[in-house]
């Protein structure tokens, strides 16, 4: 056989791993989830773990999608996100106590009607409030990168005294809507009915996030700030109104993350948020700076590898995902599907 001539298409002379290699972080997911199925004994254990591992990774997405938005197009290191998460939680949980004859009711379409009006409840109240801390706290400090680590993590913790102050120091215990209590039986796997709603919204949410980016003039805005802000502005668009907007997006989508995680573990905290955004950060990170979706497949990775693992070594899930991080950044250093180029 004789050589492929110079001139032949480079797709031909590529190897088989070059070609792979955009398609590497959803076959990761894939192979994660190979590994669970082999090292689980059990094939109903896995199932029911795979479903929670994906609720799980749905609901850190949907918390840290606006986060990385921000991080790509206003270089803003925001440490205040967590506080968005918290109060998502605590307005929500609000309006479906105020709401009690609809999630006390057997039927499916009351409960998912009340918990519709409690997310979109949470998304306004924290969206308003994301306005008001991008305004009065984060403008300020825009390209000081210190500073906007002190003064939000400052917000933060001015927020969790707030929601102190206004729902009171103690753990708040709620109950699931009725007709998600429970679980459904699939090929002798139990799966909680609850997870699979969250796996729904979660999906929901990324593909309307993918066709706003992708299909939108706004989107379109959206990413070419991110990759170029100073040509945006060249070219006549308002890129501080995009700030402002993306900032107000990924403040309400905290909220509704934090309406998401509150029922899920059945219990809100002041300080949940806070406690959430070490697992929103790694996801950001190892996602890529900018990439939704990116994001969602640090997600997905980082919600089924704490399921399996928790299963597997209850002690060593505690840094599994640290773990995952350092291996991931040593593969890619700026992460799985980077946007930008780390500033």
């Amino acid at each position: 056989m004789t050589a492929a001539p110079k001139h032949a298409p480079k797709m031909a002379q590529m190897t088989i791993a070059q070609r792979l290699s955009p398609y590497a972080p959803v076959i990761l997911v894939v192979l994660l989830m190979l590994f669970g199925l082999v090292a689980i004994p059990s094939t109903s254990s896995w199932l029911t773990l795979t479903v929670s591992g994906l609720a799980m990774g749905m609901m850190i997405f949907i918390m840290a999608s606006g986060l990385t938005l921000v991080f790509g197009l206003m270089d803003v290191i925001n440490f205040g996100h967590g506080a968005f998460v918290s109060v998502g939680a605590f307005v929500g949980v609000s309006f479906l106590l105020l709401l009690e004859n609809m999630t006390g009711a057997s039927s499916l379409a009351l409960n998912l009607t009340a918990m519709m009006v409690a997310i979109f409840g949470a998304m306004a109240a924290t969206g308003l409030m994301g306005w008001a801390f991008e305004k009065v706290i984060v403008k300020p400090v825009y390209g000081h990168h210190l500073k906007q680590i002190l003064v939000t993590m400052g917000g933060l913790i001015v927020v969790e005294q707030l929601i102190i102050v206004l729902w009171g120091p103690e753990e708040i215990y709620i109950t699931r809507p009725e007709a998600l209590k429970g679980a459904i039986t699939f090929f002798g796997a139990a799966i909680e009915k609850y997870r699979l709603v969250a796996v729904g919204i979660g999906l929901v949410v990324f593909l309307a996030m993918r066709w706003v980016l992708q299909r939108t003039k706004v989107g379109l805005i959206v990413r070419a700030g991110v990759e170029n802000g100073e040509m945006v502005e060249a070219l006549g668009y308002r890129l501080r109104l995009v700030f402002v907007g993306v900032f107000i997006a990924g403040s309400a989508l905290a909220g509704l993350g934090g309406v998401l995680w509150g029922l899920y573990q059945e219990v809100i905290t002041a300080h949940m948020g806070n406690q959430s955004m070490i697992l929103i950060f790694i996801v950001v990170i190892i996602g890529g700076l900018g990439s939704v979706e990116g994001c969602f497949i640090g997600a997905l990775l980082v919600g089924l590898l704490q399921n399996y693992v928790a299963f597997l070594e209850p002690k060593v899930a505690l840094i599994s995902n640290i773990g995952l991080m350092v291996a991931i950044l040593m593969w890619r250093p700026q992460g799985m599907i980077p946007v930008v180029k780390a500033k």
